[in-house]
């Protein structure tokens, strides 16, 4: 009998329930930001719940590739990131379980996940999409909900503007009516004024029946021509009048069929299917417009037969000749020759770009296709690469709850979002390749994914701000301080003299280099030209060391103590970048990165002539020591 381990039990109990609920949370995002994107499509149109609830049901389905990556991701940094805060992922590992191992029950869950995610999309999100754009268009066709306001011109009528003072909701009541009607256009508009009326709507919810009491109307009847002449307008006075107005409330369904045709409502095998068809009749429009070419005249070319391929170019209008014809002709004749031939030329151009658009429309069809069949992929392999990331950056970080974890994963979903969104533009709009801008994103996110596992695995620091310092300082190859122990068994016999004759010619050497270069950094050229004395600097590096390596075998504690004041004298390249003049004047204006290099470079000189410094004043300090001990004694 199967039976799963109790630490792989352990680690999907930490895992799933976290994963549910962030997916739940993300999902309520995503479908919050798209109720906010339509809000203007919903409010006011009178829709009823369940209307509204199947309109949120699809949505929600539809938002699921989007909600699902961010939810694996948030979910595992929490997982990982829990285990590690509470020192748990540390007691596993320390039992000689290795990260990888932790992480495969996970692994396991996450490719069936992702394998349920590939045929969600296959299988279940077409139909979803179909419903869901079909119902959208529907609630957007339907009229508005009728709530005439006070005291405000109410146009949501096609047709009318109506305006009410005021109204007794209880008694279905309107006081002081105005209605423009300017359903026949404005030059034919209607003016009705009434003190009251009530409005209600017909049984088929297809008109409204508005009873107006005591009123007037004026009419514009200058279109009408029996009473065009003699009598412009028309004023009518009423006690009760009634007006039927065409205003259909009822919320109707378009039909679904012709939504799944589309592309965003076909599975794998039918998007093949789909591609294959418009492609034939791509090429058939190239091969149409191209035989149409070859057995124009346009290019003065013609073929002896159907079956002969080979063109035979003949003078068609053999000894012919159209300049003197043209010369000869009267100014009348060349113009009507002139426009003809532009007429001809404009009307040949506008049929091979409509042929063109048409190629062109069904090209971007089929990148549209070729686009959702891609995104049947990319969801589950992104559901991938998130795990890849969020666990192992939870091991690192070792944090969990609900705050570095959510801003982490904000930041790399934000990230994969807009590589993602401006990829897939960009191959929408055909300037990439399909498969380019919808892999994109994801093979930006592999090598981070790698990255991260390969750290967590290696229990590398990866947000260690000393680490990334000491890797610098490796690379310049500059340290905090110099480390001198004292020696407990003294192999050199160190003296006052040898001391004091030492530190003078360290001070010497020091001098020398503080004259040679004072206090002012090299210009551009000089630094490329001469740059600081190589030679001199190792002579100080070897007199230094000698020195330190003598002096800390002095029995003085104090002048022991003193010797890691010294600072670590290196001799870098930057102090002279090029031994040859002429060349070092060639690399200056043909190097791209010169300037850079000499910022850098002047800057570590800086840091040499205080080094300088330093050495000198240790030396003063370490010859006061000597005088005072040895005074003493």
């Amino acid at each position: 009998m199967f039976k799963i381990k109790r630490l792989n039990l352990f680690i999907l109990k930490t895992f799933l329930p976290l994963l549910l609920m962030t997916f739940m949370i993300c999902l309520f995002i995503v479908l919050m930001q798209f109720i906010w994107q339509h809000i203007k499509d919903f409010v006011g149109k009178g829709l009823d719940i369940s209307i509204l609830a199947e309109m949120f049901f699809y949505a929600a389905a539809s938002m699921v590739p989007l909600a699902l990556p961010l939810a694996i991701l948030l979910a595992s940094l929490m997982t990982f990131g829990n285990l590690s805060e509470r020192f748990e992922l540390l007691a596993i590992k320390a039992s000689g379980v290795s990260l990888i191992k932790i992480m495969r029950p996970l692994i396991i869950t996450i490719i069936l996940i992702s394998i349920g995610a590939f045929f969600f999309q296959n299988n279940v999100l077409p139909t979803v999409q179909v419903k869901m754009w079909s119902l959208l268009y529907s609630i957007k066709q339907k009229s508005p909900a009728l709530e005439i306001p006070e005291g405000v011109f109410y146009n949501q009528i096609e047709g009318y503007n109506i305006y009410v003072k005021k109204k007794d909701n209880k008694k279905n009541m309107m006081y002081g009516i105005t209605i423009y009607d300017i359903s026949n256009g404005a030059e034919n508009a209607a003016i009705i004024v009434a003190d009251s009326g009530s409005l209600k709507f017909t049984d088929d919810q297809h008109f409204l029946f508005l009873t107006l009491e005591s009123g007037e109307s004026f009419e514009n009847l200058k279109s009408q021509e029996a009473t065009s002449t003699t009598l412009p307008y028309r004023r009518e006075v009423f006690s009760r009048k009634e007006i039927l107005i065409p205003f259909d409330a009822n919320f109707n369904r378009i039909d679904e069929s012709s939504m799944s045709n589309k592309y965003v409502g076909k599975n794998i095998t039918e998007l093949k299917h789909s591609i294959d068809s418009m492609s034939l009749i791509v090429d058939s429009i190239g091969s149409k417009i191209g035989q149409e070419l070859k057995n124009s005249s346009y290019y003065n070319i013609i073929y002896r037969s159907s079956s002969a391929q080979t063109p035979v170019k003949t003078n068609v209008l053999n000894n012919f000749n159209l300049e003197e014809a043209y010369t000869a002709a009267s100014i009348q004749q060349r113009e009507y020759w002139t426009n003809r031939a532009l007429s001809k030329a404009r009307n040949i151009k506008q049929d091979y770009e409509f042929k063109s658009y048409r190629a062109n429309e069904q090209k971007q069809l089929i990148r549209r296709h070729e686009i959702e069949m891609h995104k049947k992929f990319t969801l589950s392999f992104a559901c991938l690469i998130f795990f890849f990331i969020g666990a192992p950056l939870g091991a690192i970080i070792g944090r969990g709850g609900l705050g570095t974890p959510i801003v982490v994963s904000v930041i790399l979903f934000i990230i994969y979002y807009i590589i993602d969104n401006s990829a897939y533009k960009l191959a929408r709009d055909g300037i990439w390749e399909v498969w380019q801008g919808l892999w994109l994103s994801s093979a930006v996110l592999l090598p981070l994914g790698i990255f991260f596992t390969y750290k967590a695995v290696n229990d590398s620091a990866v947000f260690n701000k000393d680490a990334y310092k000491n890797f610098i300082r490796k690379i310049f190859r500059r340290h905090y301080a110099r480390v001198v122990e004292m020696k407990e068994i003294s192999l050199i016999d160190v003296d006052k003299e040898g001391l004091l004759e030492r530190v003078e010619h360290l001070d010497n050497i020091c001098n020398r280099l503080q004259i040679e270069y004072g206090k002012r950094m090299q210009h551009f050229f000089a630094y490329w030209q001469k740059g600081y004395n190589k030679t001199l600097i190792n002579e100080l590096i070897e007199i230094l060391e000698s020195f330190i390596e003598y002096a800390e075998y002095s029995k003085r504690r104090l002048v022991v103590l003193k010797l890691m004041d010294y600072p670590i004298i290196r001799n870098s390249l930057l102090y002279h970048p090029c031994k040859n003049k002429k060349l070092g004047i060639l690399l200056a204006f043909i190097l791209p990165l010169s300037i850079p290099i000499y910022i850098i470079g002047v800057y570590e000189q800086k840091l040499l002539r205080q080094e300088l410094v330093q050495i000198r004043k240790t030396n003063k300090d370490i010859i006061d020591i000597i005088n005072k001990e040895f005074k003493e004694l």
